[in-house]
């Protein structure tokens, strides 16, 4: 059989460690031939597909980004898309597909199953908020650069008795700024699931610059007070969702316009997504990848790979998609 596999949507640090399984368990084991899609469901479309055979995946386990491409692109937006992609998998022979992606690339690959297409699916995201699987590899590495970011803020802030805004990334749910906010010591995490006071959190800050002549705060971008909602770009991406950034920008604002005290924002942005995957990353991402092979060998076509108690097992992708894991309260007693 010939099995493709192409990554979509943002890249995320073990991609390439996905690739690798994937292409390793497919041709030792199964002696299935592997053929990559370019730029994901967009290469399907522009019939963009290229060889993997074993050498094209040597030394790649390390690397950040993903060595196929990838894209926002809806599958699925109008017929004649949707017809080529139908039409350029039968005429290279493809006899099933792995699609590494976010909800939304699960989602659309389900659509494409109910078309005919033998799919299976890994979930990617740093955000760690599939509801289906415990944790995403890449989620990891992200904590890890935000938490190195927080640790360089440190100093900086307190040379110049400043409050140091850190805007991390985190659409819906905030689990990398709270973990990484634990875990780098901030004095203030401000995260989606918890709407905040613009007068609660400047009356905090006051009261600890009485004592401390710096802050350190974390927020999501998609954090937002309560009276109000997520800053945008007024932007929407492929699948129609607003761009969110710019709520660092406004908290430094209100904080200065408030309380007067001089506050300095850094937008990490698609930093968090690049560089080499830390080792449980790494390790993740292999695990995924030969699950999703398994998956294949198995015909659970229109599943994707979920862990689940310590274990990789196939979730059906209608049922384990459109729901958020939104991060854990307990963590806030942290």
């Amino acid at each position: 059989m010939r099995l493709a596999i192409l990554t979509s949507g943002g890249d995320c640090p073990g991609l390439n460690a996905v690739i690798r399984a994937v292409v390793r368990t497919a041709t030792d084991r199964y002696k299935y031939e592997c053929v990559g899609i370019k730029n994901g469901w967009k290469g399907a479309a522009t019939g963009e597909i290229i060889p993997l055979p074993p050498m094209a995946v040597s030394g790649i386990l390390y690397r950040g980004g993903t060595i196929l491409g990838t894209a926002r692109f809806n599958p699925i937006q109008d017929g004649d898309t949707t017809a080529r992609i139908l039409e350029n998998l039968t005429l290279h022979r493809i006899g099933a597909v792995i699609a590494v992606g976010g909800d939304g690339t699960l989602r659309a690959s389900h659509e494409m199953a109910r078309l005919g297409v033998k799919v299976v699916g890994v979930p990617k995201t740093i955000d760690n908020d599939i509801a289906a699987t415990e944790v995403t590899f890449g989620f990891h590495t992200a904590v890890q650069i935000v938490t190195d970011a927080i640790d360089r803020l440190h100093s900086t802030a307190e040379s110049h008795n400043r409050i140091m805004i850190l805007e991390t990334m985190g659409r819906n749910t905030g689990w990398i700024a709270l973990c990484a906010g634990i875990a780098g010591g901030a004095d203030l995490i401000l995260i989606p699931e918890r709407p905040f006071s613009y007068e609660g959190i400047c009356k905090m800050l006051a009261e600890r610059h009485q004592r401390k002549s710096f802050s350190i705060v974390v927020v999501a971008e998609g954090a937002y007070p309560e009276d109000g909602k997520a800053v945008t770009l007024n932007e929407l991406d492929a699948f129609g969702r607003p761009r969110l950034g710019g709520i660092g920008y406004e908290l430094a604002n209100e904080i200065e316009k408030r309380i007067g005290i001089e506050s300095r924002v850094t937008v990490l942005g698609y930093v968090q997504r690049g560089g080499t995957p830390v080792a449980y990353d790494r390790i993740l991402a292999t695990r995924f990848g030969v699950a999703a092979v398994e998956a294949v060998a198995e015909g659970k076509f229109d599943h994707f790979i979920a862990l689940q108690g310590g274990d990789l097992s196939p979730v059906p992708i209608a049922d384990g998609t459109g729901q958020t894991k939104t991060a854990d309260p307990k963590l806030f007693e942290v």
